[in-house]
């Protein structure tokens, strides 16, 4: 081959290879966009469940386990689940509890890793938790103490789940599940399964909504509206809603 057209067929593979590069960037821009546009659908979030050594962070607790699951259009794409040493011993009450011993826990990851490894799984995703406010408070705990400053925003399945199935015994999860005969699999009180049967909750609440209800929106903006009206003016407000399901739920 001439140097000439050595010379062109590099230039050809060059210009073949920005062009390439710029397709790529184009198409990931095109995803990053694409998910902009779709982050307050209820449908596409993060479902999390923690077990913890106790109540509250504030007296000393940590989280023991994590358990997460990634919700695409309503159908679980991903998940991550780990323990985590919290460099103390749980109580027995703990261990029975949850089915998680000392010894489980003396060779597990450290909370930085594990909730490093956490952070990157959720992204900027929407979160989903049963009783949120509990693991709400571990959530901004463990983060802050890896100085990540997370800006995800919590709904909670069990305070949705209290205005839509009023006649349930009661809200605990296993409860709900029994009450909407969903399927449920794995054991109570460890996270991922939790996290799973939570995911299959919080879309029978949004099929509630669009089957049941009429609904035609259910953005995450809106169950955080609906979580945290009073009980007695839900139904009224659904009624509205199907009627006017333009009205603003941006809060």
């Amino acid at each position: 081959m001439s140097i000439t057209a050595l010379t062109t067929s590099m230039s050809l593979l060059l210009a073949a290879e920005r062009k390439n590069t710029k397709n790529k960037r184009h198409e990931n821009k095109i995803q990053k966009i694409s998910y902009s546009m779709n982050a307050k659908d209820a449908t596409t979030v993060v479902i999390l469940d923690f077990e913890t050594s106790g109540l509250s962070p504030a007296t000393g607790d940590r989280v023991i386990e994590v358990g997460a699951v990634l919700l695409d259009d309503g159908v679980i794409t991903g998940r991550y689940q780990s323990l985590i040493n919290p460099n103390f011993r749980i109580s027995s009450f703990i261990e029975r509890l949850t089915g998680i011993t000392n010894t489980m826990l003396a060779t597990a990851p450290t909370a930085p890793t594990v909730f490093n490894e956490l952070a990157a799984f959720i992204g900027d995703y929407n979160l989903v938790a049963h009783n949120a406010a509990f693991d709400q408070k571990f959530f901004a705990f463990e983060m802050d103490q890896i100085d990540h400053k997370a800006s995800n925003s919590f709904a909670c399945s069990l305070l949705i789940a209290r205005r839509l199935f009023p006649n349930a015994p009661d809200r605990k999860l296993a409860t709900l599940m029994q009450y909407l005969r969903l399927p449920t699999k794995g054991n109570y009180h460890r996270a991922l399964a939790d996290a799973e049967m939570t995911a299959k909750l919080w879309l029978r609440i949004i099929h509630e909504l669009k089957v049941v209800h009429n609904l035609d929106q259910t953005t995450f903006p809106f169950m955080r509206k609906l979580s945290r009206m009073p009980i007695a003016s839900i139904p009224d407000f659904l009624h509205k809603q199907t009627k006017a399901p333009s009205c603003d739920c941006n809060i």
